[in-house]
């Protein structure tokens, strides 16, 4: 039975990227390049007269950049766009913002070093390319957004402190924009909350610094060894997983270079099966839109060990991939849209 392979057109103003680039996307059989593109306006009508299923799209171009063409495409004829970015910090912030203008996901430039290969990449950027084809998109308004968490602020978090539950978070694909809707719905004085979103080191500093500017939580990228407060939400590192320990002043984050798990690190994984050990029905597991399996056993051994469990629902994901595998295997006590599911994880964390 023949197959429809995916159409990919290349958007990048380098002729060795935009070569480089589809040579690795050719080389798979489930996908083509059928166009190329130096700038936004050669884009512009690549998209009019080749249809493409998915767009890699530069961050920086000249003329039009890649962030403008992406607010007016999402405007005018939204499409899977994935973004390709340096390991910078300006542009870790670029590409972040690209995510909010509706962007399924990103990528790397090509490297090749001690941990990345060429065939690594290659793989990476094809899984990303596929994952976009079937991902829901997520277009914004152009009007610049008035950050209300309105819900957040209203409910009443007394006892929340003593209560002492942690709330547990995983993400990956579509997981920024999520995770930004969730933590703008949580009151100052929120439980501790942990997440791992799955992010190149190089980005989840500024991640972690972009939401904390538009969230009433102070929102950190975590250190190892740091006391868990009430009111703080800990990024995991993109370099680290991420884990609770109890010592006796407390509960403290505990950062591994350890092997990846399920190709991740940070992976889910582990931050739920250590909030599965150390803490027990004193936590909140939550798992939020993204591709794979990564988090699905951690969220099941939070359950089995008295813990609340929330997956965020088809409808509302761009990609259900993990809150699915979790929901399959029985992990996810309720699934909710994530306009509702913050303030049923902010109930459950303060009964």
């Amino acid at each position: 039975m023949a197959f429809s392979k995916i159409r990919v057109l290349v958007v990048d103003d380098s002729p060795l990227m935009r070569s480089v680039l589809a040579t690795m996307i050719n080389s798979f059989p489930d996908m083509e390049v059928v166009g190329e593109a130096p700038d936004a306006p050669s884009a512009r009508e690549a998209i009019k007269q080749l249809n493409p299923d998915v767009l890699t799209l530069d961050v920086h171009m000249p003329g039009m950049d890649g962030l403008e063409f992406l607010e007016r495409l999402m405007r005018l004829r939204p499409m899977p766009v994935v973004m390709v970015s340096s390991y910078t910090e300006g542009a870790s912030e670029v590409t972040l913002k690209a995510l909010e203008l509706g962007a399924v996901d990103f990528i790397g430039k090509p490297r090749s070093d001690a941990e990345h290969t060429m065939e690594s990449y290659a793989e990476e950027l094809a899984e990303k390319i596929r994952t976009s084809r079937w991902a829901r998109i997520r277009t914004r308004s152009l009007a610049p957004a008035v950050h209300q968490p309105a819900m957040g602020r209203a409910m009443p978090m007394t006892g929340a402190t003593s209560v002492g539950k942690t709330i547990c978070l995983g993400a990956s694909t579509g997981g920024t924009e999520a995770i930004k809707d969730f933590l703008q719905s949580m009151p100052a004085n929120c439980p501790p909350i942990l997440i791992v979103q799955h992010m190149p080191e190089s980005f989840t500093g500024s991640f972690a610094k972009r939401l904390d500017g538009l969230c009433l939580p102070r929102v950190v990228e975590a250190g190892n060894g740091e006391r868990i407060e009430a009111g703080t939400v800990y990024i995991a590192p993109g370099h680290s997983h991420l884990r609770i320990k109890r010592t006796g002043s407390g509960l403290q984050t505990e950062l591994l270079r350890s092997e990846p798990v399920n190709r991740h690190r940070p992976s889910v994984d582990v931050l739920f099966d250590s909030a599965a050990e150390v803490l027990g029905r004193q936590a909140v597991g939550v798992i939020l839109t993204g591709m794979g399996k990564d988090g699905a056993r951690g969220m099941l051994r939070m359950r089995q060990a008295g813990a609340r469990t929330f997956g965020q629902d088809e409808a509302s994901c761009v990609v259900y991939g993990m809150p699915r595998e979790a929901f399959l295997i029985g992990a996810v006590e309720e699934q909710a849209s994530l306009d509702d599911i913050a303030r049923r994880v902010l109930a459950a964390s303060v009964s």
